[in-house]
Order: C-alpha cells, then structure tokens, then sequence
C-alpha cells in the first residue's frame, strides 16, 4: 500500500498470481485491525480514545517521505519495522507465530494451513528459479554464443576493428560456467535452505550472466542477435 500523499495504492499482483490470495491477507489484517478497535470499545473506551490509542501504538509505520528512496529501510530499521526485502524471507513470515494468531483469530487459516501454504509457496519459489535458470542457460548456449561465435568470424581479417568484442563475449561463457556451478551445488531436501540458497547465491550470478549478455546486445550485428532486443521491445510499436 504506497501511501501517495492522499490516499493509499493498492497495487496489482503479477500477471502469474492469483489476486484472491492477496486479497483475503488485506481482509483478514483489516478484520484484526477492526477486532482490536471493537474490543476497545466494547470493554468501555470512548470511540476517540481507542482510534487515538491505536494511532499511538501503530503511527510509526506511516511514512509520508519517499517510499522508493534509498532513506526508507533506514528509517524502517530505526522504527522497528520489517524489511522483507527477498520472496524467502518474506515466506518464512507467514507460518510464523504472530501470523498463525491473526489467521487462527480471524478464522482464515488453521496453523496447519498456514504451515501447508508456507511449503507451497517455498516449493514455487524454488520451482520457479530452477526454471529461469536453465532457461537462461539454455539462451545463451543456444543463442547467444552461437551468434558471438558468428559474430566474431565477420572480423577474422580485421581484429583491430572488433574492438571489445572477444573479451565480452568470452566473459559470457565464463559466467555462464559460474551459473552452472552454483546451480548444481544447490541444497536439496529443505525447500526454504533451497530458495535462500536460489535466492542469495544462484539469482546474483544469474545477474552477472545478464549485464555482459546486455552488453553484447550493443556489439553483435543486429541480424545475428537472437532474441529481440530492448529497443524492439520498447519502441518497435512507434515503428
């Protein structure tokens, strides 16, 4: 939820996701909040005095500054908020103790539905990275270095003309090798020790294979490059 100066955003899932998940946690967080208020209440406090003593107790996790800036996680750090900043770290959360009173409180979810949900959503994680990666791989080996491998025979004759040329495209197939090895040496048998594993050591390889493959984008010919490139697919519409 942004908050945008007047109001809050509430922004979509990914065009993967289903929205009914995220709608029902907003609801049942909503329906905790209003729970606390009508105990208040009910137990003799004014209406004013119980929005103003929830006010008090959760006010600092308003922010009006810039939600994107790099000042954020710092000031949330200094409230005491968390920052769950990874989809791991943001899973193992939702079996957590606290979680399980909300959803048990609420009717929403049984512990051990909470306990099932989190192994899912673990199990997709993990399902979901093992495929980017060997797709990935499977890019580059098929297209991308056949097409660098073209690339460079064009200045066979004329090596002081390909310029950055040979160094980038060989840096390809040695980050690429670097994604195998990490890949291969993943944990198995715990599916969160697996997708922090994905998530902290195999994705930053996988972006390190990705900024040389962008920059090769700016060096092969444009009829040998694969795949469309960035400017096709931001642009070609205005063509």
């Amino acid at each position: 939820f942004p908050f945008c100066g007047n109001r809050f955003e509430f922004r979509a899932v990914g065009s993967s996701q289903n929205c009914s998940f995220p709608i029902a946690i907003c609801n049942a967080i909503m329906a905790s909040g209003m729970s606390a208020l009508s105990t208040l209440i009910e137990g003799g406090t004014s209406h004013r005095d119980a929005v103003a003593k929830m006010f008090r107790e959760n006010r600092h996790v308003i922010f009006t500054g810039n939600g994107y800036s790099a000042e954020w996680p710092v000031e949330a750090k200094k409230r005491g908020l968390p920052n769950l900043h990874t989809t791991p770290i943001a899973i193992a959360t939702f079996n957590s103790a606290k979680a399980k009173a909300l959803f048990a409180a609420t009717g929403v979810f049984s512990a051990e539905e909470c306990d099932a949900r989190t192994e899912v959503m673990f199990e997709n994680y993990v399902v979901t990275l093992c495929i980017e990666v060997n797709t990935l791989l499977d890019m580059v080996q098929t297209g991308i270095l056949t097409a660098c491998a073209r690339d460079m025979a064009n200045y066979a004759g004329f090596k002081e003309l390909a310029g950055p040329r040979h160094a980038t495209y060989a840096s390809i197939h040695t980050e690429a090798d670097k994604l195998k090895a990490v890949f291969a040496k993943r944990p198995h048998g715990n599916l969160q020790a697996e997708a922090n594993y994905l998530c902290d050591v195999v994705r930053p390889q996988m972006e390190a294979l990705r900024v040389v493959v962008d920059k090769t984008e700016g060096l092969l010919d444009r009829d040998l490059y694969p795949y469309p490139t960035y400017e096709e697919l931001l642009f070609s519409h205005h063509a």
